[in-house]
């Protein structure tokens, strides 16, 4: 892990990037990883989003942050932690570790934000900018400046009443490292669609799809009648 991320030879900000908080729960002596994930998480939109301004001349605000969004979220950290296997580097508490957590969404993501801030920290900010970059490359071949499926449903919604729909969450599966979520979509009480995915924001989104390909289009004309 220190070689991918350009830290070897320094290990006091490396380690703590790695230490969730379980394993310093039953170590008192060694920092946890929150405060490098605060850091990483303020140095992590700041990258990404110079990367978009540069990359997307055309974008506007709104379509930017949208990007942005999606980009630093934690599934599309978890696609980067995933790939290089950050979970086996994780240093967990052993009830954590028993549970599954290594490969939670929310731990790994945060794991990934902690390690930005150490880079940020021994490396400076253009060592920073070339992880962030690395980082937001598998999620940003997946993405466009197109309207994600909630934006565009709210859009849509809204431009028809003035009221934006509304997402609740029904229902939640599975063991705490593999958690699936149900959600339901409503506008004005009227059941939308439901969606389901490994986070809430996931499933929101899956939710947002459905109700979106159930909609009549508001330019489509009318049947005519008999």
């Amino acid at each position: 892990m220190a070689a991918l991320v350009g830290l070897e030879g320094d290990t006091t900000h490396l380690e703590e990037a790695l230490t969730h908080p379980s394993f310093s729960n039953e170590r008192r002596d060694l920092p946890d990883n929150q405060r490098l994930e605060f850091l990483g998480d303020a140095v992590l939109g700041f990258c990404v989003g110079e990367l978009l301004f540069k990359q997307q001349p055309n974008a506007n605000e709104g379509v930017l942050t949208r990007m942005r969004a999606q980009l630093v979220s934690a599934e599309a950290l978890c696609l980067w932690a995933r790939e290089h296997e950050l979970a086996k580097a994780l240093r967990l508490g052993r009830g954590a570790e028993a549970a599954g957590l290594g490969d939670a969404t929310n731990v790994l993501a945060d794991a990934v934000e902690a390690l930005v801030a150490a880079v940020f920290l021994e490396r400076g900010l253009d060592a920073a900018r070339a992880l962030c970059s690395r980082i937001a490359e598998p999620a940003l071949r997946g993405i466009s400046p197109e309207l994600d499926p909630k934006s565009e449903l709210q859009e849509r919604l809204q431009a028809q009443s003035g009221v934006a729909p509304s997402y609740e969450l029904v229902e939640t599966d599975g063991p705490a490292h593999d958690r699936s979520f149900r959600v339901e979509v409503r506008h004005q009480g009227v059941l939308l669609g439901e969606g389901r995915g490994k986070s809430k924001r996931a499933a929101e989104r899956a939710a947002a799809a459905q109700a979106l390909s159930q909609l009549v289009s508001p330019d489509a004309p009318d049947e005519e009648g008999p």
